[in-house]
């Protein structure tokens, strides 16, 4: 008896640490086509080694259907309230501007306690930006940090993004293959994206 409340008590914990994750080991893929079979606009998500000595990476890659530009204006305008249609996103503000580095505020829904403060990077010739979590503890991380890259890919836009973060049950996380897992919520941050991408373009088309 004490033996089976015991994997109970385990199964319970090991839920628990999954969800209250919020994002990997050797470069491998965790989902999705071949890194040259984005037509069908899946997005690929990859497993990286970390940088540093504990955490983990990914790369997720995928494709938008709207113009370089489009997707550029869209990945900042920091105070788009478009961003509030993703279910995942429970509040997000502007805090600050200047120049090419931004500092904005978002309340994730599983985490509904923890205010994340990115600051952001932008370098427009390279359409690429650079971001950084500014108080990892605050948000039960060690660290979170990476890149955002956007290609032009004919009339499309190739988006890539990299990340390393750190946090207690990160292993977890990225190894969990069902829904609050690490392929599931970047899958459907993904998908969210090229969907509002559109809207954001055409935000009189229903």
């Amino acid at each position: 008896m004490f033996k089976s409340v015991l994997l109970r008590g385990f199964a319970v914990f090991v839920t628990a640490m999954i969800i209250a994750s919020g994002a990997l080991s050797a470069e491998t893929p965790a989902t999705g086509p071949a890194a040259d079979e984005l037509s069908d606009n899946a997005p690929l998500i990859t497993k990286l080694k970390p940088e540093k000595a504990d955490g983990r990476g990914y790369r997720l890659v995928y494709t938008v259907d709207a113009p370089l530009a489009v997707t550029w204006n869209f990945k900042t305008d920091f105070a788009s309230q478009i961003l509030l249609s993703n279910q995942l996103i429970s509040s997000h503000r502007l805090v600050s501007r200047d120049g090419n580095e931004v500092v904005t505020e978002t309340v994730y829904s599983n985490k509904p306690k923890r205010v994340f403060r990115w600051k952001t990077t932008l370098f427009p010739e390279q359409h690429l930006l650079k971001f950084v979590l500014l108080n990892p503890e605050a948000c039960g991380q060690k660290y979170h940090y990476g890149t955002i890259q956007l290609q032009a890919e004919g009339s499309a836009t190739r988006v890539s993004q990299v990340a390393y973060l750190d946090f207690f049950g990160v292993s977890l996380w990225v190894n969990y293959p069902l829904s609050g897992g690490m392929s599931h919520f970047l899958n459907d941050t993904a998908r969210w994206e090229q969907q509002a991408v559109l809207k954001y373009w055409h935000p009189n088309q229903e």
